[in-house]
């Protein structure tokens, strides 16, 4: 849980600058003295532009011009976040939303239907990074015969992790041999992470005992032609960029045109934004992230709610992107109830 310090403001000033904050997420405009003073504070105007003042001097707001009210700067808003999270509940389960994320088929279900309940939850944009495929644990694989010579191999891991492809061996398999090299790869290597698994069967390919073990060495070659390409980096799933042009539209925007392109593309090319989240997801909670705060410049128009299980076996980190006027409470509530749907689902599965 991120949590920057602040200066300790008294409580008065401390619950109209909640007031301001809230204010402009919810309406998008400059907040004025004059607003504050009929929602029932119970000080004069003139108290109140004398606290605005000095909220803006610490640097909690600014004045975009003139004569217009004040909207919260990084640091305001970092205060009503803090303010948030002192105060925030475990949230409940929500069965109905855990039984339409159960009913996911596989990693690549899972995580789509995991990042659409994200953003439509928040109304931004959510993400989900999986682990490595190569770090996943073996339970099981099966090997299916498909026409042409060809075989489709289905890898069950821990934490329900299923995965498949199709091969085409240079050998020929019936179905009594592929039930035979599936028995024997699941006896030998049940447990291992499947990037222990691919260097095993490549170390034992060499050994001299394949040479006259005939079976043995066609359920090796087999197996060396299924983890021949497992992805040794962590996969990225987005959904929702489209919300990002909502604010672009407001009338006082945070967001510039060439900030939402820089951040489109990231979403786009996935590697790059991943390398920069990569800094938010080393340790395990929540981490809110908001605008400057951010070491990468691309970012810093923006704000990030993560939850990220350095443990996790299907899902690494799930959260949620948007400007830096999103919804907090909305958006930590969903990033908070689906990490911990999702490890509800990990501990509920072998």
């Amino acid at each position: 849980m991120t949590m920057v310090r602040h200066p300790e403001l008294p409580e008065r000033d401390r619950r109209i600058l909640e007031a301001v904050v809230q204010a402009y997420i919810d309406q998008g405009e400059p907040v004025s003295s004059l607003w504050l003073a009929n929602r029932g504070f119970g000080v004069s105007s003139a108290t109140l532009r004398n606290i605005m003042s000095r909220l803006e001097d610490l640097g909690y707001v600014q004045q975009p011009h003139t004569s217009a009210g004040r909207v919260p700067t990084d640091l305001g808003y970092r205060c009503y976040v803090d303010a948030l999270l002192s105060e925030r509940r475990s949230p409940r389960s929500a069965p109905l939303m855990e039984a339409r994320l159960r009913r996911a088929g596989s990693v690549e279900d899972l995580m789509t239907h995991l990042t659409q309940e994200l953003s439509r939850a928040s109304h931004q944009v959510g993400f989900a990074i999986a682990p490595a495929v190569d770090a996943t644990t073996l339970e099981r694989l099966d090997f299916v015969p498909l026409d042409g010579g060809r075989v489709l191999v289905i890898v069950l891991g821990t934490g329900g992790h299923i995965s498949h492809k199709v091969i085409e061996p240079s050998d020929e398999y019936d179905r009594t041999e592929l039930v035979q090299a599936a028995n024997y790869l699941n006896s030998e290597f049940k447990g291992q992470s499947l990037l222990q698994v691919r260097q095993a069967v490549l170390d034992r390919l060499r050994e001299e005992k394949t040479l006259y073990d005939v079976l043995l060495g066609r359920a090796l070659r087999l197996a060396s032609s299924t983890f021949a390409d497992l992805d040794s980096a962590p996969t990225l799933f987005v959904q929702g960029a489209s919300l990002l042009l909502d604010d672009v539209g407001a009338e006082e925007t945070e967001v510039t045109l060439e900030a939402l392109r820089t951040l489109l593309g990231m979403i786009e090319e996935k590697t790059r934004l991943l390398r920069l989240l990569d800094d938010y997801i080393s340790s395990d909670g929540l981490t809110i992230v908001i605008g400057s705060e951010h070491s990468a410049p691309d970012l810093q128009h923006f704000s990030l709610v993560v939850s990220s299980d350095s443990d996790g076996r299907t899902v690494r980190a799930v959260g949620v992107i948007g400007p830096r006027r999103m919804r907090y409470s909305k958006a930590i509530h969903a990033v908070d109830s689906l990490s911990k749907a999702i490890n509800r689902m990990g501990a509920s599965r072998p």
